[in-house]
């Protein structure tokens, strides 16, 4: 069974059907932050997870020079073609990857994603976002950008320190408030683990709250100095 949205304010019509992600709130927002910044154009694009086409629409209207759009199982990807095609038309620089996370190849001038955190299925479950920060360097140029999405149960200031200690100039374009999602308090250790982040959320009028930040980074310039430990070229000993 599939199920349709038309989004009024973003202007698009999106189908998901089986185990494809509606977009989420965290999803929604970083939407809305797409729209108004204009961070694709005529870039070399890589966006992670893919899902539903919601954001990869976004990106594909500001014209980049490329973007390459991931999923993890091919059914997934089927849909984010499906939504693209709807939306946007065959005619598009766009390739299609079945990739787990980072695990794809290509440098590019722009990662965005918003990475599983709550439901990470990880022991840590800001591996997606540590992931982020220690290897994405790996698939950016020189001076690439890195945006995207987490919540403040996340701890945001700890992303932005660990950005700025792996080679990242780093800010928040944007944040909005909302109300957690019900499989939230159905998870008594993240629940557990949440309170012990610092302004990981609050309460109003006994309303828990989380609030999600967009968060935009660039890879500062980096030559590693004479000496340092890199791998041999092949045939050295």
């Amino acid at each position: 069974m599939t199920d349709t949205h038309a989004d009024a304010d973003l202007d698009m019509d999106l189908s998901a059907a089986g185990d494809d992600w509606r977009p989420t709130p965290h999803g929604r927002f970083l939407a809305r932050v797409l729209s108004q910044h204009d961070f694709a154009r005529g870039k070399d694009v890589l966006e992670l997870g893919a899902g539903v086409a919601n954001h990869t629409i976004l990106l594909l209207r500001q014209e980049p020079r490329s973007l390459v759009a991931t999923e993890i199982l091919p059914e997934l990807l089927d849909s984010t073609r499906a939504n693209v095609e709807r939306n946007c038309g065959t005619d598009q620089p766009i390739e299609y990857r079945v990739a787990d996370w980072l695990s794809t190849e290509g440098e590019f001038d722009l990662v965005v994603t918003n990475p599983p955190f709550c439901k990470s299925g990880k022991q840590n479950r800001r591996y997606f976002i540590d992931s982020l920060i220690l290897d994405t360097h790996k698939r950016l140029r020189p001076g690439g950008e890195l945006v995207f999405i987490q919540s403040s149960m996340a701890d945001v200031q700890k992303t932005l320190a660990r950005l700025d200690e792996n080679g990242f100039d780093a800010r928040v374009v944007d944040t909005s408030e909302g109300p957690f999602r019900d499989y939230y308090f159905q998870d008594e250790a993240f629940m557990a683990e949440s309170k012990r982040v610092p302004d990981g959320f609050k309460i109003k009028d006994g309303v828990h709250i989380e609030t999600l930040s967009v968060i935009h980074a660039k890879l500062r310039p980096f030559t590693p100095h004479e000496g340092a430990h890199i791998p041999a070229e092949r045939g050295d000993s």
